[in-house]
């Protein structure tokens, strides 16, 4: 059938994860929305199915040479679809770019400028017109020699590299140092070139610690190793890389976010001292429009440049580069985003605003007659800013495509031209298409989940809020653009800290209220005086009121298929065992290792235990495909032939938990790990799904779940930063009773939350704003849910109330 006449997208017998053989037409040129619970299998059909289907047959039409490096990804499991245009996925995936992926790099906005300056900037008389990659830091045109072009220059101290002067060299002296084979082969080379590795560091001479840490030299020598656990070493030329080369070098260089983290803190960063932080030549920052720097400007929140862009008077060529650069920056500022400048780092943005940015960017692509495919576009937006997105979806689907968005925010969904909602329940309980069709047909399905939320048939809530305990009172927080707040969270209660995007809710909790915490716990003071200094504050009273802080946030629990929920919570740890005291396992001699796939011996050596390959495609993103061999079955044949209750360790990882709830019902060890799971709403995954499988939410209630198993002792402050991202409402329920049970049992709850249906039902709310980045960092309003709602200059107040009044 022909897709350009065919006005719907046909799916026929898709089957991808729980998807029970489903048969699903989606009309073309509207905004279709994918509704259910986690788990239900609506990201299944919309990035699992459609988009994975559009995206296979773009690697088809790619020519036959590139086609082979591409030929192991799988299809997806559907019998076909038809009417299907070319796909764009916008995902929610966190950047995992370096300091040089900034919002002007994400946008393209900084070419833009870059190229106004060059064109149009005012030149120093007798100087010549620079080309645009000149005042760019990522090109060798531009970047300053001294920083290469990152503003600030990162340097480091023996103190920083040598904590411990009493260890000697083979006791890890030099913390900064790598672990496993790297170090100990760095600790080999010394030793092979002379210098004594067993003595106290602080009895090597002065010279010869100045050369081991800091020497620029990279001496190679011949190597011998010390016969190790039995195995002859053959000797090997070892090249010699100094403690502060080896930092700097994986500080700059390294792709893991984890080794890179682990370096920074042996370094200190201070502002570049030839360029000033501007990160560009000094013949770049000689040029200027309208009075400021090229650095300047890209310093300034994107609503303040705008305004710098629009009262600003220049030649034609000028006037048409900033009507350009005004309208690109007007559908950024639109999405809520006015607050970020062009040179924020892309690490630093939620996964909410990365997507917000490259949506921004695709509606001035100007392509028509694709399907978009979105994650909760909504994920971290204020209820202020969701008629913006709406408004935007609405211009996408103008320009003549099909937007299709997997979404809980029931103001977008309400705004729908399409609903199709999967359940009705998760896992192996949900994969059906209970209803496709305009939103107002969901109020006849009874047993969809989403059914009583969008049509306002939930049960209200009538808990009064409760009495504090006593409170943490920071005083003078100056962080970001908090400046000199005062606050109080109190004690035994749940409090939730609102306000729009970039308001500095997530700075105030996330970073200094948990970071005054980790601070006292490492170092637990008596309650400090006032006027004490402590982080971002000017002083803190009750800290010593918390025994123990427990962050949970959506950062993934491992990043690749090696790391999954059951390894996370322990409760590998106990199916082992098991495994290791069946009959079998005895006669043949297996231990508990046996059954581990990360170890040798009972793993698949194809795959080393993964259950898949890495698929490099070379201008494509890697991708994983199921192991060859086992099928991603992970172990080898005599590994699986091992059963308890008939069932292989690998068909045992493969149990959903409300499975392995019955399986193992009579071992307390393991109830314990998989009630606590079903509790917090995960039933539906199963024991072994990859950590590369779980969504931000998935993984943050994984954790929350690890952390309620444990026996609790003394006062606890539980922070979350936006728990409710990526959960149905129904889900937000099951969630919101595990909060609130903590604080019945006495502990603390803060939550940086959106969901004001959460919101309501907290005892405390701290309502930050009343705008994002310049425009924020006060406390606009704090109280009783019913106070806050009532609020003047509050942004938060009038969806709060309407809140209220449906609760």
């Amino acid at each position: 059938m022909s897709t350009s006449h065919d006005p719907y997208v046909r799916v026929r017998g898709a089957r991808e994860h729980n998807l029970r053989d489903v048969d699903v037409d989606i009309p073309r040129d509207t905004l279709t929305v994918f509704t259910g619970v986690s788990g239900s299998g609506k990201s299944s059909l919309a990035f699992g199915t459609i988009y994975a289907e559009a995206q296979r047959r773009y690697f088809e039409s790619v020519a036959p040479y590139a086609r082979r490096l591409i030929h192991q990804v799988g299809a997806p499991a559907v019998g076909g679809i038809t009417g299907l245009p070319p796909a764009v996925s916008l995902e929610q995936r966190r950047s995992s770019a370096g300091e040089r992926s900034s919002v002007g790099t994400v946008t393209t906005l900084s070419n833009s400028l870059r190229m106004l300056f060059s064109r149009a900037g005012d030149y120093p008389e007798g100087a010549g017109r620079l080309d645009s990659d000149s005042f760019s830091p990522n090109t060798a045109a531009g970047a300053c020699p001294e920083c290469h072009g990152l503003g600030r220059i990162h340097r480091t101290s023996e103190e920083l590299l040598v904590p411990d002067p009493s260890l000697s060299i083979r006791e890890g002296a030099i913390a900064a140092w790598p672990g496993a084979w790297q170090g100990k082969n760095l600790r080999d080379i010394l030793d092979a070139l002379g210098y004594d590795v067993d003595r106290p560091w602080s009895w090597l001479a002065a010279a010869d610690r100045e050369w081991i840490l800091f020497t620029d030299e990279q001496p190679v020598v011949t190597v011998h190793p010390v016969r190790d656990a039995g195995r002859i070493q053959r000797p090997y030329q070892g090249t010699y890389m100094s403690a502060r080369r080896y930092v700097l070098h994986t500080f700059a260089d390294s792709r893991s976010r984890t080794l890179r983290t682990r370096a920074e803190r042996f370094l200190t960063s201070v502002p570049c001292p030839v360029c000033g932080g501007g990160r560009l030549r000094p013949e770049a920052m000689a040029v200027t429009f309208a009075g400021r720097t090229i650095a300047e400007l890209a310093a300034l929140p994107l609503a303040a440049l705008s305004e710098v862009l629009r009262t600003t008077d220049g030649d034609a060529t000028a006037r048409v580069m900033t009507t350009d650069l005004l309208a690109r920056i007007g559908t950024v500022t639109e999405l809520g985003l006015g607050y970020l400048s062009l040179d924020r780092t892309a690490p630093t943005l939620s996964s909410g605003e990365l997507q917000r940015l490259r949506l921004a960017t695709q509606l001035r692509s100007g392509l028509f007659g694709v399907v978009y495919v979105l994650d909760e576009p909504s994920a971290g937006l204020h209820p202020a800013d969701t008629a913006s997105l709406l408004a935007v979806l609405g211009r996408l689907k103008e320009a003549g495509n099909t937007v299709f968005v997997v979404e809980h925010e029931l103001d977008v969904v309400r705004q729908a031209d399409w609903l199709v909602d999967v359940g009705p329940l998760a896992g192996e309980h949900g994969g059906r298409v209970l209803h496709s069709g305009p939103p107002a047909g969901l109020a006849e399905v009874a047993e969809s989940a989403t059914r009583r939320f969008l049509f306002g048939t939930a049960p209200p809530s009538t808990r009064p809020p409760r009495t504090p305990v006593g409170g943490l009172r920071l005083a003078g927080v100056r962080r970001h653009n908090v400046r000199g707040v005062d606050v109080t969270f109190p004690l035994g209660v749940f409090t939730a800290v609102t306000g729009v995007s970039g308001s500095g809710k997530s700075t105030l909790v996330g970073q200094v209220l948990a970071g005054v915490l980790a601070d006292r716990r490492a170092s637990p003071p008596a309650d400090l005086p006032e006027g004490a200094a402590v982080r971002d504050c000017v002083s803190a009273r009750g800290l010593e009121a918390v025994d123990r802080l427990v962050q949970v946030d959506q950062k993934p629990i491992g990043r690749t298929p090696r790391s999954n929920l059951a390894t996370y919570t322990g409760l590998f740890d106990v199916v082992r065992k098991l495994f290791a005291e069946t009959e079998t396992a005895k006669e043949r001699g297996y231990r508990a290792g046996r059954f581990s796939f990360n170890v040798v011996g009972g793993r698949c050596e194809t795959c080393q235990g993964e259950g898949f390959v890495s698929v490099e495609l070379l201008f494509l993103p890697s991708t994983y495909t199921p192991c060859p061999d086992c099928h991603g079955a992970r172990y080898n044949p005599p590994t699986l032939e091992v059963t308890l209750r008939g069932l292989s360790v690998a068909g045992v990882l493969d149990l959903t938990v409300e499975a392995a709830a019955g399986f193992f019902a009579g071992v307390p060890a393991a109830e314990r790990s998989l009630r606590t799971l079903n509790e917090v709403g995960l039933g539906y995954l199963r024991l072994g799904q990859p950590a590369t499988e779980l969504s931000g939410g998935e993984a943050q209630r994984i954790k929350l779940a690890a952390e309620l198993q444990r026996t609790r002792r003394g006062h606890t402050l539980y922070v979350l930063d936006e728990p409710t991202t990526g959960l149905h409402p129904a889900d937000v329920e099951v969630l919101m009773r595990q909060l609130h049970g903590l604080v019945d049992a006495g502990s603390t709850v803060v939550v940086v939350e959106h969901d004001m249906a959460v919101v309501a039902g907290a005892d405390h709310v701290i309502d930050m704003g009343p705008g994002g980045g310049e425009e924020g960092g006060r406390i606009v309003a704090a109280g009783t849910p019913a106070e806050v709602a009532r609020s003047a200059g509050s942004r938060t107040a009038p969806f709060l109330a309407r809140a209220l009044r449906a609760g």
